[in-house]
């Protein structure tokens, strides 16, 4: 089901050009059938097309960033270390640990590596960037394993009030199940935590997820069927699946949360906030105008979340 709301005069003249161009092409396009959930042929098939229009997206994004781009591996998991133009270097300097989205099962590879680039630009700083192991071959726990190795690894080289840790839609869901699964190892928290519209609630419970069903040209449905696909056996409500439920009290690191109001994701934000906010957290949330899920792909408003992430991390790691 797709609602076609009117694009309001409210947002940039980029930004409605990109909802006008989205809300169409949302029309047009048919979700289709997913594939069943034993299929894992056809869930191969699925990330591949789904990679592909992926990755034109975000390239399409990463062109705009100067940057250096190294490709290593820690533990056999593979990490793209990107150097942005302009970033601080040094023992001492801080790093983004970022962790891509899409859907849990889609955006590894050549997606993850142009994704490490958009989001290195964005922090202004070195970034290692996971390349986790996904469905249709490795359901939960194995990308979270990958995660938390990672930032294991990244330990050594920095202290931990210097790592920042990100990520993206499903991203946002590692990253916050990363900073749970480490406290409870005994691990140090990071310095800050960037969630840009987090997929942080599996069970879909959110108010958003019925009055903006729809109305999001991105995530026109649910993704339940990934959902699952990637929990496989376990309960989707588990923290490590869904960190809304876990416990969001000190020490928790700092927060920032991001999500617009046409966005299918907004409650998951809004809520994850408000848990943070109950729990002591220093957490901030900036809901953006009309902005569906992902941002508008390089209008004023997405400069602007940029400039805030920035801000966010200064006042943090320095």
């Amino acid at each position: 089901m797709t609602r076609i709301l009117p694009v309001p005069g409210s947002v940039s003249a980029p930004a409605q050009q990109y909802l006008a161009t989205a809300t169409a092409a949302a029309r047009q396009s048919a979700a289709g059938v997913l594939p069943a959930l034993g299929d894992l042929e056809g869930w191969r098939t699925y990330v591949r097309f789904g990679d592909a229009h992926f990755l034109e997206r975000l390239e399409s994004l990463a062109r705009g960033v100067p940057a250096k781009v190294e490709t290593t591996a820690v533990h056999d998991v593979p990490v793209f270390v990107v150097t942005p133009e302009g970033a601080p270097d040094g023992e001492d300097a801080p790093v983004l640990l970022d962790i891509h989205g899409g859907a849990l099962v889609m955006g590894g590879g050549a997606c993850c590596r142009a994704s490490a680039v958009v989001s290195a630009g964005r922090a202004g700083l070195v970034t290692w960037s996971v390349d986790y192991r996904m469905p249709p071959d490795h359901p939960y726990p194995a990308g979270l394993d990958d995660c938390l190795a990672v930032y294991r690894a990244l330990l050594e080289r920095r202290s931990a009030d210097r790592i920042v840790v990100g990520g993206g839609s499903a991203g946002g869901n590692l990253a916050a199940a990363l900073v749970l699964r480490a406290r409870d190892e005994g691990l140090p928290m990071p310095g800050a935590l960037i969630l840009i519209t987090p997929e942080v609630d599996l069970t879909e419970s959110g108010d958003s997820f019925t009055t903006n069903l729809g109305v999001d040209p991105v995530l026109i449905s649910g993704l339940s069927v990934q959902n699952a696909l990637y929990a496989g056996t376990h309960d989707l409500a588990h923290p490590y699946l869904s960190p809304l439920f876990g416990d969001l009290s000190v020490p928790f690191p700092p927060t920032l949360l991001q999500a617009g109001t046409r966005d299918l994701f907004l409650s998951n934000a809004v809520r994850m906030h408000r848990a943070l906010r109950a729990g002591g957290v220093d957490a901030e949330l900036h809901v953006f105008e009309a902005m569906p899920h992902g941002g508008f792909r390089g209008a004023p408003e997405d400069d602007d979340l940029d400039a805030e992430v920035r801000r966010f991390i200064a006042s943090r790691v320095g």
